[in-house]
């Protein structure tokens, strides 16, 4: 696809990182991990009268909820170390500490929302210095281990999209990786259509979906949001690349 001499103004806020698969432990399975290892631990063997199975339960039961409660504090640490990671800018280790807290909490949007952030970030890490196609140390080409990450992004922002289907930052955040780093602006366009109809004065999705429209040959609606974002006057550099973008849809689409 051929590049546009736009210039898009937006916000490049925490936004990308990786890996080429996510893990799940459901908590069910580590409940009955827990119970399976108090057997031994708290002596009550085959409990068979009322007496031993009243014991038995209170005993796994109380064992078991602590050590819970622990793990879910620890997946909670590990979301915190995480987002200290992100903070410093080592995506890697901040994708690694996310993916341990999924194991606690895998319901979690915004676990999925870091881990596409930190995908992003590390697919872009991934340079081809010869322009040869070298291949790393595992045998991929920089170049398809840069689209496998470029793919967990995408399909971590969905899934905590399907968690929270108004999880507008997951939803701005698909947007931009669609439009400047997986080149289908198409895709993008439903998604900051949904976010504009309720953060209507946006002016970083409105640049974003207007090169999403200019890229897709929708000249008149690209240049309706040109007109809004000057109308909005958000600062005067924002302003001046909106009328500049303006006249580069103007030029294009008398030129057709």
């Amino acid at each position: 696809m051929k590049k546009s001499p736009l210039k898009i103004i937006f916000t490049w806020t925490v936004f990308f990182a990786a890996a080429s698969s996510l893990t799940f432990t459901s908590c069910s399975q580590s409940y009955k991990s827990i119970k399976r290892m108090q057997k031994m631990e708290e002596g009550v063997e085959n409990p068979t009268t009322k007496e031993e199975l009243k014991e038995a339960i209170e005993k796994y039961d109380a064992r078991a909820i602590d050590l819970a409660t622990t793990e879910s504090q620890v997946g909670m640490w590990y979301k915190i170390l995480g987002t200290r990671y992100l903070d410093e800018q080592e995506y890697g280790k901040a994708y690694e500490a996310f993916q341990k807290a999924l194991v606690t909490f895998p319901n979690n949007q915004n676990l999925y929302y870091y881990i596409a952030v930190c995908a992003t970030y590390i697919a872009n890490a991934q340079l081809d210095f010869d322009g040869k196609g070298t291949f790393d140390e595992d045998g991929f080409s920089y170049e398809t281990r840069k689209e496998n990450y470029l793919k967990t992004a995408e399909k971590a922002y969905l899934t905590a999209l399907e968690i929270d289907a108004k999880y507008y930052k997951a939803m701005y955040g698909l947007s931009v990786l669609y439009v400047f780093q997986m080149f289908e602006c198409e895709k993008a366009i439903p998604y900051l259509e949904k976010f504009l109809s309720v953060q209507k004065k946006d002016t970083n999705a409105m640049f974003v979906l207007a090169r999403a429209y200019f890229v897709t040959g929708e000249f008149s609606k690209a240049t309706e949001l040109y007109d809004k974002i000057i109308e909005i006057n958000p600062n005067a550099e924002k302003t001046a690349d909106a009328k500049r973008n303006k006249q580069i849809v103007l030029d294009a689409q008398y030129s057709n």
